[in-house]
């Protein structure tokens, strides 16, 4: 719904308990101009109710006897991550003033909206986009899918099953779901045939209209929860009554043989068993996803709290897709400094239970026992007996330094390897390498992303530090120091002495330039080790302080072992030379002096490394909301210095010992 059609405040009187109940329901009829109240409607007021659900014939009772106008609320088609009985709220709602979507008998709000839209080329744009977002994304209505499990080979007929006795369901719906079977028999004689189970049916909640007894030498049923593109993308023939993954069909290229009437039958995609003469107009799949994901939906942005565009829909529930995905069997964590336990017991156990041992063994054994994965800080990780996940701060941190014990907004995962570490392939540096395969529509958002970041002056530490006068003659180089025992430093070169081979490097190839030292702030802070003694006499100027984001804006090239501040550089355009073997390092990006993995190569650009960095690989975390959230929302807690709060008397004997060393 564009923001042109959301009318002036109005009563909504209403006489189901979930319109209060469900808190997100509610906010969002308000955010939309309803005032949603109990009571008997009066001049002016609407009756609302929800879908064709068991309350609904109250709401519709009270209008007939009052004359005010019925409207009909409804989840959006891009629902979340558990179905709605599992208690997650939506992430959009349909409000429609004319009818229901699901109930063709007469029309709708989004019927009429199809038949009069003009389809301008910028929403169309838009549908193109998000499609293939989702495609690119497998996101599905309902997104409890085990990324683990494949879906059956090519060449099968798959049949959908929906919820027995669901409302969006004709009375005859019996019949049509054996008739449909019997269909797909009849149709492909030596074709296998796969039912697929509704996730309702499958997590306990509400039977379907097959079962076993469906199930014989050609018709089988698959009830895991196996990725509904999987399966969309690898059947010859689907057929359904009106379950919205034959909309998603549509959108993976499909055109479904449909025995009901849904929203999207009768605009000449898919195979329609019914005739609905009233819908006269051919639509292409964009023009017919515009109106039912772009012009006809509400959506919710949980972060900040206010309406929202699908894109940003999109984003957040990919996020929370994510999170489920990796916490849904919980965690057993070993190997973890006593400060982190908390912070990742809290953001990791979103899910399901998290427990932290100090012994490895007692981690292995209970890991063994429970089946929940194993996770061990990066550098920590060591020999295992158990398969293990390592950890380790994402790029985009927080705003204060980790060495102070401030918690991270951004965590990277990896099963393969780590990112800091050359000699084995990690799961950011395939996703580098991947990011040349990416979508239009995602290598836009990584644009949209680092625009974001540039223009808000984020980075790693966020410190906000004013700059010192810095030396007027140009070029100036920045050469960045690290923490020189830091796993990143001696993994990425170890035959380097630190940061003082790095210093005298930059300064022999940049004789004529203004050659500025940067210590790492961990370093200046008394933290960490690294400090070169005679930095003043091989550097211009030595900074013990200054924003990292002010001061790439000043420099004409940066210089660096592995530092994080070198895609930070190339963020904003300004040439990096590498000593070191970052994952940034070995694409055709950066100026390699160290050695790199000859499995690295030209390719992926600045844009698809942001992706793979900012976007594919860290689990970021709202401090506000407590949820996981999507790199932009970070990006803006961050330029805004929220982040997580620091254990208080952890954090002060942490500087205390520092200050005594």
């Amino acid at each position: 719904m564009r923001p042109e059609d959301i009318p002036g405040r109005q009563r909504l009187c209403v006489y189901n308990a979930g319109f209060f109940r469900e808190a997100r329901v509610s906010r969002i009829m308000d955010l939309t101009g309803w005032d949603v109240t109990f009571g008997v409607p009066r001049a002016g007021d609407a009756v609302g109710v929800w879908g064709a659900s068991p309350t609904s014939h109250r709401g519709r009772a009270v209008a007939g006897k009052t004359d005010a106008p019925i409207v009909t609320v409804e989840d959006a088609f891009l629902r979340s991550v558990l179905p709605g009985r599992s208690g997650e709220a939506a992430m959009g709602l349909v409000i429609d003033r004319t009818g229901v979507h699901f109930d063709a008998s007469a029309p709708s709000d989004l019927e009429n909206l199809i038949r009069a839209a003009s389809f301008d080329e910028a929403v169309l744009t838009r549908a193109d986009r998000a499609m293939e977002r989702i495609r690119h994304w497998n996101l599905s209505k309902y997104n409890c899918w085990d990324p683990g499990l494949t879906a059956p080979d090519d060449d099968y007929v798959l049949v959908v099953d929906q919820t027995r006795g669901d409302a969006s369901l004709p009375d005859d719906a019996e019949s049509r779901f054996a008739d449909m079977l019997t269909a797909a028999r009849d149709e492909n004689p030596r074709a296998r045939i796969i039912i697929r189970t509704h996730p309702e049916t499958a997590l306990g909640h509400r039977p379907g209209h097959y079962g076993p007894e469906d199930a014989d030498d050609q018709v089988s049923l698959v009830s895991d929860p196996v990725l509904p593109a999987r399966m969309i993308r690898n059947a010859q023939t689907i057929y359904t009554v009106s379950s919205t993954l034959g909309f998603e069909t549509l959108i993976h290229g499909h055109a479904p043989r449909v025995f009901g009437s849904p929203f999207y039958a009768g605009w000449g995609l898919p195979r329609d068993e019914t005739a609905l003469p009233r819908r006269d107009r051919k639509l292409t799949a964009a023009q017919l996803f515009a109106a039912a994901m772009i012009l006809y939906p509400v959506w919710y942005d949980p972060f900040r709290d206010q309406l929202c565009e699908l894109e940003d829909v999109i984003d957040v529930l990919t996020a929370w897709m994510i999170a489920w995905q990796q916490d849904r069997a919980g965690w057993v964590i070993t190997n973890m400094s006593a400060w982190k336990r908390p912070h990742l017991t809290k953001v990791f156990g979103g899910w399901a239970r998290v427990d932290c041992r100090t012994r490895r063994r007692d981690a292995e054994r209970l890991a063994q026992r429970t089946g929940r994965p194993l996770m061990v800080w990066a550098n920590d990780a060591g020999p295992t007996t158990e398969p293990f996940v390592r950890i380790e701060d994402g790029f985009l941190r927080s705003p204060g330094l980790g060495a102070a014990l401030v918690p991270p907004s951004s965590l990277g995962l990896d099963d393969e390897g780590i990112h800091f570490d050359p000699e084995k392939t990690s799961r950011l540096e395939r996703l580098v390498a991947a990011s040349v395969d990416l979508p239009l529509a995602e290598i836009e958002r990584a644009d949209r992303l680092k625009a974001r970041i540039t223009d808000l002056g984020v980075s790693k530490y966020n410190l906000q530090e004013d700059l010192p006068p810095l030396p007027e003659k140009r070029p100036r180089v920045l050469v960045v120091g690290q923490v020189e025992d830091d796993a990143a430093v001696q993994r990425a070169r170890p035959d380097l002495f630190g940061n003082r081979d790095l210093l005298l490097a930059a300064r022999k190839a940049n004789p004529n330039a203004s050659v500025i030292f940067k210590s790492h702030p961990d370093v200046e802070a008394g933290f960490r080790t690294g400090r070169v003694a005679d930095a003043g006499d091989i550097a211009d100027l030595v900074l013990t302080s200054g924003d990292p984001a002010k001061l790439l804006g000043e420099v004409d090239a940066v210089w660096t072992i592995s530092s994080t501040m070198g895609l930070e550089a190339l963020m904003r355009g300004v040439p990096v030379t590498c000593l070191g073997a970052p994952f940034y390092a070995g694409w055709g990006l950066t100026t390699d002096l160290g050695p790199v993995p000859d499995r690295r190569g030209p390719g992926p650009t600045v844009q698809g490394l942001i992706h793979a960095a900012l976007i594919g690989y860290p689990r970021n975390f709202d401090p506000v909301t407590g949820q996981p959230c999507p790199g932009e929302v970070a990006v803006d807690r961050l330029a805004a210095g929220i982040g997580f709060k620091p254990p208080g008397l952890l954090a002060r004997l942490q500087r205390l010992k520092a200050l005594v060393r």
